[in-house]
């Protein structure tokens, strides 16, 4: 029973992980230029999971979860038409992040509903390891 409060740990530190990459994609949606003051647009981050190394040796069932940010790369910049944009080329284009907030704020919810079902299972599990502790005395 306790192995299941390490899984559901694991999920609840990789769901935070994620809401805190999405928080920080929605904060920089229109960053344009980097911390030098060049131009160049924020790029979003994406949080990927896979079952954890450390488990690999472990018993049978369930296994916990790693969560690590990467790079999206792979999505392109949003192009703009702004004339007057400091950061706009010889053609009044101005390139934007890769950040669409209407996927961000999807992507939080379910995130959100993913840590309540890990905060629901640990739940369950502290009801259940109660209910041992009173049958054993």
């Amino acid at each position: 029973m306790f192995r299941s409060l390490d899984i559901s740990t694991s999920g609840l530190v990789a769901q935070r992980l994620r809401m805190d990459t999405i928080a920080g994609n929605i904060a920089q949606a229109n960053t344009t230029v980097d911390e030098n003051g060049n131009a160049s647009p924020f790029q979003r981050r994406l949080v990927t999971f896979q079952s954890s190394q450390r488990d690999s040796q472990a018993a049978p069932g369930g296994q916990a979860v790693e969560a690590r940010v990467e790079v999206d790369t792979q999505t392109p910049f949003r192009i703009v038409h702004q004339p007057g944009h400091p950061q706009a080329d010889a053609e009044g284009n101005v390139r934007f992040p890769n950040v669409n907030v209407i996927t961000e704020f999807v992507n939080a919810v379910e995130a959100s509903r993913a840590y309540e079902a890990n905060l629901s299972a640990m739940e369950i599990t502290k009801t259940m390891i109660q209910g041992a502790f009173k049958i054993l005395g």
